[in-house]
């Protein structure tokens, strides 16, 4: 699923190279690079020395690190929230690859619900189990949409083999081990993870590996049998201003269970290597776009609209957007609900947040194919417009009432036009466009277009603008710290 944000390469772009197997091994079916004239498509003598390149084989190759607790880029809120209590409860996170050269996507989603009731024999072993029994849905997700806004999905109730650390951002599952060999429950190297699982995953910050395959269950999009990757990451941008203290996506009362679910963005932007293997073709790159998200709490928002985008032209240096909004409710007030939404930008370092606390956000998203948005605060405003002609792909979310269930719709190929204007000066800081856009509407109902502002009521609107370190609150007593911070 998505509310998300990522980096676009641009000046530089990486390398990607496209094979489809056969009987004599891989064999060159599409290669491209950022050399090649991108008007006519005809070769430059750089094109033809990756080309060579690409026929022997001497792509670059990803780099397994171990993952760091102190890197500059970790985000708040990186870690695994699930707290031992019977509550209904998901975790969901979104890893995300584009590869410009060739125009094309590829998101893994990965969710785990309700792990108290999965962990134990039966829901009756809880504290009024019997009671919310109907509303328990244990299991793991594994969702890819990839190239072509094809799908596959993988899904497993047994939550035992699903492991996440409590402090950073790090988790994995095997829905088939290799023989008689027990699962991996934390990070491993990559040689090991090949060594015990079939099929699985594993991903941190700098590192994603994996083998799914789909279990034959959608009916309403095009899927793939089977998808391989993996891939280093060299992290760019967190969620702040580069060299800064990274921020919470959704300020500091995320560190409390309110307003649920929770959104964090955990990489903004950083650069991929590697390789995947998605219906009968393997992509190989070498710095590629890529991002990263999450979010967790009872259930996604009622309503909610995404906008992504990591590619843009006619600019230089790195840009990355995210910009979404939902419908949900309010603490403590049964049957009331806010409708808030947030954009933010970095920008060649530097961080362009607008948030509803901070100033106006309105927009105005269609059922589907038209997505404009507006926010201002007091030094800049932003404006933005998106279109998808692509009919997209359906996905699955995790919901109140009937768990990982099919409930929004996106699509990789959505154009985008960005604008950000310093208001004072009315210099544009910023004018770019792209046609690699990732768009999501999701819930409901969307009889028509959903065209309003965010709001956010008081007391609420002042706490938010206070700045809280919630993570240095706890640095004295480190084991009193929540988990996922």
């Amino acid at each position: 699923m998505a509310m998300s944000m990522t980096i676009a390469c641009t000046g530089v772009l990486g390398r990607v190279a496209v094979y489809a197997p056969s009987r004599r091994g891989c064999v060159v079916k599409a290669e491209s690079s950022a050399e090649n004239n991108p008007v006519t498509g005809t070769s430059t003598p750089e094109g033809n020395a990756l080309k060579d390149r690409v026929k022997s084989k001497q792509t670059a190759a990803a780099v397994y690190t171990p993952t760091l607790a102190d890197r500059d880029t970790r985000t708040p809120h990186s870690g695994y929230h699930f707290d031992g209590t019977s509550r209904r409860f998901f975790e969901g996170w979104y890893f995300k690859v584009s590869i410009p050269e060739v125009k094309q996507s590829f998101a893994w989603m990965y969710s785990v619900e309700d792990p108290s009731v999965g962990s134990n024999s039966s829901a009756s072993s809880l504290p009024f189990g019997e009671l919310f029994q109907g509303m328990s849905f244990p299991g793991v997700g594994a969702q890819i949409m990839g190239a072509d806004d094809k799908y596959l999905l993988q899904f497993d109730e047994n939550v035992t083999k699903f492991w996440g650390s409590r402090h950073e951002l790090a988790l994995g599952y095997t829905f088939t081990p290799k023989g008689r060999v027990s699962p991996p429950m934390g990070e491993v190297n990559p040689q090991e993870f090949v060594n015990r699982v079939e099929e699985g995953f594993q991903v941190t910050p700098t590192w994603h590996q994996g083998c799914l395959r789909d279990n034959g269950k959608t009916d309403y999009a095009e899927t793939v049998p089977i998808a391989r990757w993996e891939y280093s990451t060299r992290p760019i941008y967190g969620w702040g201003d580069s060299g800064a203290e990274q921020k919470s996506t959704a300020g500091w009362l995320a560190a409390l269970p309110v307003f649920e679910p929770h959104w964090q963005v955990c990489m903004a932007g950083g650069l991929s290597t590697g390789w995947i293997e998605w219906d009968g073709q393997r992509y190989e790159f070498e710095d590629a776009p890529s991002y990263s998200e999450k979010n967790w709490g009872g259930s996604f928002p009622l309503k909610w609209f995404w906008i992504q985008c990591n590619v843009f032209e006619g600019v230089s240096g790195e840009v990355a957007l995210t910009a979404g909004g939902g419908r949900r409710g309010l603490p403590l007030v049964p049957g009331a609900y806010e409708e808030v939404a947030m954009v933010g930008i970095h920008y060649d370092g530097k961080f362009y947040e607008f948030v509803p606390w901070e100033g106006s956000v309105e927009w105005d998203i269609s059922t589907w194919g038209s997505w404009k948005m507006s926010a201002k605060r007091d030094d800049y405003e932003v404006n933005l417009e998106a279109t998808c002609d692509s009919p997209g792909c359906t996905l699955r979310a995790p919901t109140a009432d009937l768990g990982l269930a099919p409930m929004c719709r996106d699509s990789f190929f959505g154009k985008l036009k960005l604008t950000i204007r310093n208001r004072s000066s009315g210099k544009m800081i910023l004018d770019t466009t792209s046609d690699m856009c990732a768009l999501e509407v999701g819930g409901g109902p969307w009889y028509n277009s959903w065209k309003t502002s965010a709001r956010v009521q008081e007391p609420l609107k002042s706490l938010l603008r206070y700045s809280i370190d919630v993570e240095r609150v706890f640095s004295p007593v480190p084991q009193l710290k929540p988990p996922g911070l």
